[in-house]
């Protein structure tokens, strides 16, 4: 059963309970480049109480480097080993799971952030960012050279997404043995500061239908990247909340990890998206700054 909270004691006694603390970042830290009411705050307060400060995004456009820029940007304390984003997630899982060859590759359909974190991990890549698939030429097939060393396609969000790269990336899934299908993860949409826009599940969408198979999705909600996360850091499950403005991708992630769960209703959910669902967070709220409650105290 949901706890929704109102009173400054509610939020007391949620402070109290919970040392290390999850946070989703677009729609529950900010909206695109405009920062949440109360944001600051409430992180500066939960450290100054010496809590565990974590940032778990699906966001595989930026590496934790270039992520850490826009924690700077917006004057959110943050460290670079305690952003995980979905791209990190993804070349971890690549290296470490299906432990991909020196010599092999991997065809990227995503940006410049997942690039660099596949370069973290000595993963070699083609395509993504190259001028090459960028192009705006149709794609014909009688010029299309397939490299057998391509091992596996990644799908991310990817903002000059073309035919031609859903066409090279379906000729290494259909005709290299064994190509992995990867999504860096599952978002339908995402939150913009005006709106909503396509998210990165839409962009292996048109590849699962091609290919009548679903991707291997490794971000939220999968246990993926709660294990790349306690790769990293200890924390004790009991005593973590995830705090994030999605039902089926951030709720569903706190439960398969074991972990408490607040909703912000700041972000994609709506009450009657709360009402409907058959997942049920612990917590909900308006959004993040209705925590300073407990500050005034």
């Amino acid at each position: 059963m949901t706890k929704r909270l109102s009173s400054v004691h509610d939020y007391e006694n949620l402070i109290d309970k919970y040392d290390t603390w999850l946070f989703d970042c677009d729609g529950v830290l900010w909206h695109g480049d405009r920062l949440m009411d109360g944001t600051v705050d409430v992180l500066r307060f939960l450290r100054a109480k010496n809590k565990r400060v974590l940032f778990v995004t699906n966001n595989a456009t930026k590496s934790r480097v270039s992520y850490k820029g826009k924690f700077d940007q917006l004057g959110i304390e943050a460290h670079a080993d305690e952003i995980y984003g979905s791209a990190y997630a993804t070349a971890v899982y690549l290296s470490s799971v299906l432990k991909i060859p020196e010599d092999k590759k991997v065809y990227v359909i995503g940006m410049k952030g997942l690039e660099e974190e596949l370069q973290s991990e000595g993963i070699s890549y083609l395509g993504g960012t190259d001028p090459a698939d960028n192009t705006l030429e149709p794609f014909a097939l009688k010029d299309f050279v397939l490299d057998t060393n391509v091992a596996a396609v990644v799908c991310g969000l990817d903002l000059k997404i073309n035919y031609t790269k859903l066409s090279k990336a379906f000729q290494y899934l259909t005709r290299n043995p064994g190509c992995a299908f990867i999504a860096t993860n599952s978002d339908s949409t995402f939150p913009d500061a005006h709106g909503l826009l396509p998210g990165a599940g839409s962009i292996s969408a048109p590849l699962s239908c091609a290919l009548n198979r679903d991707p291997i999705s490794v971000g939220k909600p999968a246990r993926t990247m709660l294990d790349c996360i306690r790769a990293k850091v200890h924390f004790d499950p009991a005593s973590t909340i995830m705090v994030g403005d999605r039902l089926n991708t951030d709720i569903e992630f706190g439960k398969v990890g074991g972990l408490s769960t607040l909703l912000v209703l700041s972000g994609i959910t709506t009450e009657t998206d709360l009402v409907e669902s058959s997942t049920v967070p612990d917590f909900v709220t308006q959004s993040i700054g209705d925590l300073r409650a407990a500050i005034s105290k």
